[in-house]
C-alpha cells in the first residue's frame, strides 16, 4: 500500500499536492510535524529551535475588500499604514477567519505561503531576506517546513517591500 505525499509528510493534502505541482516534491521530506500545535511564530520558533525571526507568518488582509497575502518575519509585525501606502489602498483590516479560509483554503495558525485556493496579491516583507532559511507552515498548525527566503518569496509570487512595523 502507498501512502499519499500529505500522510508522509504531515503537511496539508493540498499543501503536499502544491508541492508536487510546481516541482517541490522533495521538501516533503524536510516537513517536521509537531505534537503540540504551533499556532504562533513564538510556539513554531520554540519547537524548531530558531530565532523567532526565522519564522515566515502569512497573513491574510483585508485591501479595499480583496484578500492581501502579506509574508512577514515572526519578530515583526505588519504596519497595516505601509501595506496601505503600498498597494495605494484606501482600508487595510486584518481579515476574519472564515475569509482566510475562503482565501487560502488553510486556517489561521496553519496557512502556508503558497498552495492557497486562490490567487491572491502576496507582498513580501524584505526582513525575511536577514537569514539563509526560513521556517513556514506546511498547511496545519502542527507541520513547518524550511525554504532559502528568496526560493520561497519567488514561490509565493511576492512583491519585495518594506511593510514591517518600525521600531519606536
Amino acid at each position: 500500500m502507498t501512502t499519499s505525499p500529505a500522510e508522509d509528510s504531515g503537511a496539508h493534502p493540498r499543501f503536499a499536492e502544491a508541492l508536487e505541482e510546481l516541482g517541490l516534491g522533495e521538501l516533503r521530506t524536510r516537513i517536521r510535524r509537531f505534537p503540540d500545535a504551533t499556532r504562533t511564530a513564538a510556539e513554531a520558533a520554540a519547537a524548531i529551535g530558531c530565532e523567532l525571526s526565522q519564522i515566515c507568518k502569512s497573513l491574510i488582509f483585508a485591501v479595499d475588500q480583496e484578500p492581501v497575502l502579506v509574508l512577514m518575519d515572526g519578530a515583526s509585525r505588519v504596519d497595516v499604514e505601509r501595506v496601505r501606502e503600498e498597494l495605494g489602498a484606501e482600508k487595510v483590516t486584518r481579515a476574519r477567519a472564515e475569509v482566510v479560509r475562503e482565501t487560502t483554503g488553510y486556517a489561521i495558525g496553519g496557512v502556508p505561503p503558497f498552495g492557497h485556493r486562490t490567487k491572491t496579491r502576496v507582498l513580501a516583507d524584505r526582513s525575511l531576506l536577514d537569514h539563509d532559511t526560513v521556517w513556514a507552515a506546511a498547511g496545519t498548525p502542527h507541520t513547518v517546513f524550511p525554504m532559502d527566503p528568496k526560493t520561497l518569496i519567488a514561490q509565493a509570487g511576492g512583491l519585495l517591500v518594506d511593510v514591517r512595523e518600525r521600531s519606536a
